[in-house]
């Protein structure tokens, strides 16, 4: 039985029903979030990581549109709901340890997914093999599609 549940719930799920059933078994962490990474389907290229409540989850899935928990505003956001950038699911993946989704895209309006205005959130490359301190980012894919919201 689990000490954490409520009266009359079912156990939670074991490692190998987790790893390697074919059920969905979301692992949502104390702050009731997974990570949600959105890569664009046609280049695989990585549009932005947000976080996923259940609610989140279960619209994304039934909507077959993104859905995401917006930590700073508190509330479920459609992306695309004012921007017209709408992430339709291609395809959608949950990781071994169903703790994080990854979800292949098309996304709608400019084809934007980042709120500076600019297509990836992954604009600025990290070079490596010197000192932290020293780092300077770079600028990759930096063009901006829109004005920053």
């Amino acid at each position: 039985m689990c000490a954490d549940c409520p009266p009359g719930s079912p156990p939670p799920p074991t490692k190998e029903e987790r790893e390697e059933g074919d059920r969905l078994l979301p692992r949502f962490g104390a702050d009731g979030l997974i990570t949600a990474i959105a890569t664009d389907a046609a280049t695989g290229d990585v549009l932005m990581v947000a976080h996923m409540n259940e609610e989140a989850l279960r619209l994304t899935v039934e909507t077959g549109e993104a859905h995401y928990w917006s930590r700073s505003r508190g509330a479920i956001w459609h992306k695309g709901d004012t921007s017209g950038q709408i992430q339709t699911i291609v395809e959608m993946r949950i990781d071994c340890d169903q703790d994080a989704v990854w979800m292949k895209m098309t996304v709608g309006g400019d084809g934007g997914s980042c709120h500076t205005g600019r297509r990836t959130c992954f604009y600025r490359a990290i070079p490596t093999g010197g000192p932290l301190e020293a780092v300077r980012l770079v600028p990759r894919d930096a063009e901006r599609l829109r004005a920053a919201f």
